[in-house]
């Protein structure tokens, strides 16, 4: 049977400007076709599709709408689920309308998920509103290239509100000279918005007749705005306390999932780096031989929850059975399957686990966590005389394929093996890049490797508290 074609729009600039419709397309799709132009941390939503570039920058290679229309069908026919990831919205000169005409052509069911266009966001985020009232009633989207001849810009002075030009960096000059000529003032406000809505956005307002000048050294992507309410700057004032700081994120797609969902909302510009992988064992003893059963990891939930879904158990089996774990995300992810944990403890680490452990458990307890885990939980357990089994729920292993130097201001390890991985690798971390980790023994290691180390409690929250700790100094 055929898959079916996603066209999702991905919003434009920063990655959480995706919908949670597009975001849930991209977490349950088996091929991933994307433009150059999104953020390529939306691809980390997609950590086991195949990946396909279809170019699409100007200046740069692209693969030609017939090809891109032809390797979304093969895909779909080849049974796969497929996201077409397109900057902005797919059908805001993204070309959605020809790849749905092909789908339809192949008879390939398809889906269109809209999202942010670039026509409203950029300004927007750029402190520009495209309408006002007395000012602007109407909004032009307008694109500077076409594929015959060269736009009549003449034509688009008669226009009341708004312009919106795309693809119009390079031909800037010519748009001002052909508004002009065809009787709009030269001095209309502009603006000029490159890299919109991300941490690298440049914004220049000018009149008309000296925009183009006043915008040399911007880079495309750009948006070109032409009319009143270009003259406006109600760009934010709410401080964000991680504004424009560079945070790696290095650890399990949980471990970076969990952190980026805390730190981009503060502000922080977040790139994931990948560099462990969950080998999930698939397999659980039973369960009811055991007075209490620890999970230590949010990895580990939810190796637990699939593994428990594997083998069909009935959870009411369990109901004899304590369930502890080392932290609140843990059971955050165990509440979200309806599972509620019976002992926290309120420092999460795992001395304070085996202690509350020690104090309310009578029997025999089971440790569900990573291959080659830290001893410090079973030996403090057996210290308090806990008889305990450690089994191996699942294995964490390098997910890095090739060295890479991080230039980053921090970069967060979230756990001992992803810091050992990352420099077994050959990977390095530039000089002025401070390392965030949790737990003594991280904290050992990267001070060995001469690294500037910030210390941290393990949860989401408490590393954002740190770093912004760090940064307010």
């Amino acid at each position: 049977m055929s898959g079916t074609v996603y066209l999702v729009g991905a919003g434009c600039g920063d990655p959480d400007l995706i919908t949670l419709r597009g975001r849930d397309r991209l977490l349950h799709c088996d091929a991933v076709v994307y433009d150059a132009l999104i953020d390529p941390r939306l691809l980390d939503f997609a950590p086991h599709a195949e990946k396909f570039s279809a170019g699409k920058r100007a200046g740069g290679h692209s693969m030609p709408q017939e090809e891109i229309n032809a390797l979304l069908v093969s895909l779909a026919a080849a049974g796969k689920n497929v996201v077409r990831l397109k900057g902005g919205d797919p059908f805001v000169f993204g070309r959605g309308g020809e790849e749905i005409q092909a789908l339809q052509a192949a008879g390939i069911p398809f889906e269109t998920v809209p999202g942010v266009s670039a026509a409203i966001a950029v300004p927007e985020h750029a402190g520009i509103p495209v309408t006002h009232r007395n000012l602007s009633r109407s909004v032009h989207i307008i694109t500077a290239h076409t594929a015959g001849d060269s736009p009549d810009f003449a034509k688009y002075a008669s226009l009341d509100g708004t312009l919106l030009f795309f693809m119009g960096l390079a031909a800037l000059p010519e748009i001002a000279a052909g508004l002009m000529r065809g009787g709009m003032k030269s001095d209309t406000p502009a603006a000029v918005i490159s890299q919109g809505a991300t941490q690298n956005q440049q914004v220049v307002r000018a009149n008309l007749c000296d925009i183009a000048e006043k915008s040399r050294g911007l880079s495309a992507p750009a948006l070109i705005v032409v009319g009143q309410t270009a003259a406006f700057d109600f760009s934010a004032t709410a401080k964000k306390p991680l504004s424009g700081v560079r945070v790696t994120v290095a650890g399990t797609a949980s471990f970076l999932d969990d952190l980026s969902r805390v730190l981009q909302p503060l502000g922080a510009d977040v790139t994931a780096f990948q560099a462990l992988r969950i080998v999930p064992n698939g397999e659980l003893p039973d369960l009811t031989d055991y007075a209490c059963m620890v999970l230590t990891s949010p990895s580990g939930a939810e190796c637990f929850l699939s593994a428990c879904k594997a083998s069909r158990l009935d959870l009411r089996r369990l109901s004899g059975v304590k369930l502890a774990v080392i932290g609140r995300s843990t059971g955050d992810r165990l509440a979200s399957a309806g599972i509620y944990p019976d002992l926290i403890p309120e420092r999460a680490d795992s001395q304070a686990l085996a202690g509350l452990i020690a104090q309310n458990v009578s029997g025999k307890v089971l440790l569900l966590r990573a291959k080659n885990g830290s001893p410090v939980l079973p030996d403090a357990l057996k210290s308090a005389g806990v008889d305990c089994v450690d089994f191996p729920l699942y294995d964490t292993v390098s997910a890095i394929s090739e060295p890479v130097q991080i230039d980053t201001d921090y970069i967060v390890f979230g756990s001992v093996h992803g810091a050992e991985c990352f420099f077994a690798a050959g990977c390095t971390l530039s000089p002025e890049t401070v390392a965030v980790c949790t737990g003594k023994r991280a904290v050992s290691l990267l001070r060995e490797r001469g690294c500037t180390v910030l210390e941290s409690e393990p949860r989401a929250e408490q590393i954002a508290a740190a770093l912004i700790g760090a940064t307010a100094c």
